[in-house]
C-alpha cells in the first residue's frame, strides 16, 4: 500500500488503520511464530523503512514483537508504538548512541566501533513512553554536532573523489535530503555513502561497469557474493549493496572523529539513562570474520578482554548487554551469555535492519540456547509499559515490589506480564501494589 510510505507520519498511520479495516485477515495471529527483533532501524537514522512500515513488515514476517532503535534519535518511537497497536504487534522503543570511554581503562582499546578506539555503541532499551521527550532533549545537540561533522566528512570524501575524476557530493543537496534530519532524525556515514552510490549508479550504470569502476577508481576488488550482487543490474537491492561495498573501504579515508558533544562520555550517558527506568545496554560486537551486509572487514574487537570489559560495564551502571545472534559464533555468544548471567546483566537480542536486503526474521532465537532471548523480549515489553505508569515497576528499580527476586526470576515474571498485554490495547493496565491487572484481568 503506497500510502504507508508517505512522508507524513499521520498519513502513514491512517493508511495503516485503513489497511487493517480493509484486510482484517492481516491481524490473524495464526500467521505469527515466536520470533522477535528488538533492534530495527528506521528512516530516522538509516533504513528503507519508516516505523509504520517496520510494524507491518515485522508482522508479515511472522514476528510477535519488534523494537525500533535509531542512532542519535528517538523520533520513531511514538509512531512505532501506534503502528504496533494498529497492526497488533507488540513493540518496544529505544535509541542507539556512540559514546566516549575517555578516562576509563578502555580509552585506548577498540570496543565495538570499527572506526575508532575508546568509543562504543550503546543503547537505551525499553524507554517508557513518558520519557521520550526527556531523551529527545539529550539527543538533539548530539544530532546537531554530528551534522557539523558530516559536512566535514563530505568534504573529506570529495577530496578523495577529486583524485578519481568522479563527481563531488553536496551535503545539502545530495546527503541531507536522504534523511529525516528536519523531523528529528540523524545523518550517518551510511547516508553519505548511499548518496555516493546513487550518484555512481546515475552516472555509470550497474553491472560489470560498476565492478570495473570500483577496482579502477577506488582500488576495491570485489569477490564472492558481493561481486555477484554488484555485477547483477537487476538486483533490487543494488544501491544498498553498493553502499556496503563502499563502506568497508572508504569510511577510513574520510572519517572525522566526533567531539564530546556528539560522542558524550560514558558517565554522562549512564547518569541520564539511569535516572529513568530505561535500560542502558552495551552492544556486543565480537571479533568479526565476515559481515552479513558486506560493510565490515574482518577485524578484532572486544573478545580478547571481554571479561574485564563486562565487569567494568556492570560496575559503572550498565544493566544489559545486547547482541545479534546471526553475527557471532555459538562459542562467542555462549561466553557472552555466561558472563551476563554471572554479572546480573539482562540479555537483549535483535538484528539491525538498515538495508532492504535484510530479513526481519531472526530464527536463531528459536534455538534452545537462545530461547531465553524471547523471554527477555517479553520482559522488556512489560518493563516499558509498567514503568510508563510508575517508575517503581521498572525491571531494575530498587523500589520494585519484586526487587528482591533474582534477575532471572524477575524476567520470568515480567515476561508473563508482557505476553498478557494486548498489543492492540497496550495501555489498558492497572497497578495496585503487587497486583497487576490487564483489561480488568488479574495476572499478578
Amino acid at each position: 500500500m503506497p500510502m504507508l510510505g508517505h512522508t507524513d507520519e499521520e498519513t502513514r498511520l491512517q493508511a495503516a488503520r485503513d489497511l487493517v479495516q480493509a484486510q482484517p485477515e492481516l491481524l490473524d495471529d495464526a500467521l505469527l511464530g515466536n520470533e522477535v527483533n528488538n533492534h530495527v532501524h528506521t528512516i530516522y537514522s538509516f533504513s528503507p523503512y519508516n516505523p509504520t512500515q517496520v510494524a507491518i513488515a515485522a508482522r508479515l514476517s511472522g514476528l510477535r514483537a519488534v523494537g525500533s532503535v535509531d542512532h542519535d534519535s528517538i523520533s520513531a518511537a511514538e509512531e512505532m508504538l501506534e503502528a504496533g497497536r494498529v497492526f497488533r504487534i507488540a513493540t518496544t522503543v529505544g535509541f542507539e548512541l556512540r559514546i566516549s570511554f575517555r578516562g576509563t581503562p578502555f580509552e585506548t582499546r577498540r570496543l565495538n566501533n570499527p572506526d575508532m578506539e575508546g568509543s562504543a555503541y550503546v543503547l537505551a532499551h525499553g524507554v517508557p513512553r513518558r520519557f521520550i521527550p526527556e531523551f529527545e532533549t539529550l539527543l538533539a545537540p548530539v544530532r546537531e554536532a554530528r551534522r557539523t561533522r558530516n559536512r566535514q566528512q563530505v568534504q573529506g570524501l570529495n577530496r578523495r573523489l577529486q583524485y578519481t575524476g568522479l563527481p563531488e557530493l553536496s551535503y545539502e543537496k545530495d546527503v541531507e535530503p536522504l534523511s529525516q534530519v528536519h523531523a528529528g532524525g540523524t545523518v550517518t556515514e551510511r547516508h553519505i555513502l548511499y548518496a555516493l552510490s546513487l550518484a555512481l549508479i546515475e552516472q555509470f550504470g550497474k553491472g560489470d561497469v560498476m565492478i570495473r569502476l570500483l577496482n579502477d577508481r577506488f582500488g576495491i576488488e570485489l569477490t564472492g557474493s558481493i561481486a555477484e550482487r554488484i555485477g547483477d543490474p537487476g538486483n533490487p537491492h543494488y544501491a544498498y549493496d553498493l553502499l556496503g561495498a563502499l563502506k568497508a573501504e572508504l569510511v577510513p579515508s574520510f572519517f572525522v572523529a566526533p567531539d564530546e558533544t556528539e560522542s558524550i562520555p560514558v558517565e554522562h550517558f549512564l547518569a541520564i539513562v539511569n535516572r529513568t527506568p530505561a535500560i542502558p545496554a552495551y552492544a556486543y560486537l565480537g571479533d568479526v570474520a565476515a559481515s552479513p551486509t558486506g560493510d565490515k572487514k574482518a577485524q578484532t574487537f572486544e573478545d580478547a578482554y571481554l571479561d574485564e570489559l563486562f565487569e567494568f560495564m556492570a560496575d559503572i551502571g550498565f544493566q544489559a548487554v545486547t547482541y545479534m545472534p546471526p553475527r557471532n559464533t555459538l562459542e562467542q555468544l555462549g561466553r557472552v551469555s555466561k558472563l551476563a548471567r554471572k554479572l546480573g546483566l539482562m540479555e537483549i537480542s535483535g538484528v539491525d535492519i538498515n538495508s532492504s536486503r535484510q530479513s526481519f526474521n531472526c530464527p536463531e532465537v528459536l534455538q534452545p540456547e537462545f530461547r531465553h532471548l524471547i523471554e527477555a523480549t517479553w520482559a522488556l515489553i512489560a518493563h516499558e509499559k509498567l514503568s510508563h505508569i510508575d517508575d517503581a515497576y521498572g525491571l531494575f528499580s530498587p523500589k520494585s515490589p519484586f526487587a528482591d527476586e533474582a534477575l532471572e526470576s524477575r524476567i520470568t515474571r515480567y515476561a508473563e506480564i508482557g505476553r498478557a498485554i494486548d498489543p492492540g490495547d497496550p495501555w489498558n493496565i492497572h497497578i495496585d501494589g503487587t497486583r497487576i491487572s490487564i483489561q480488568g484481568r488479574d495476572i499478578s
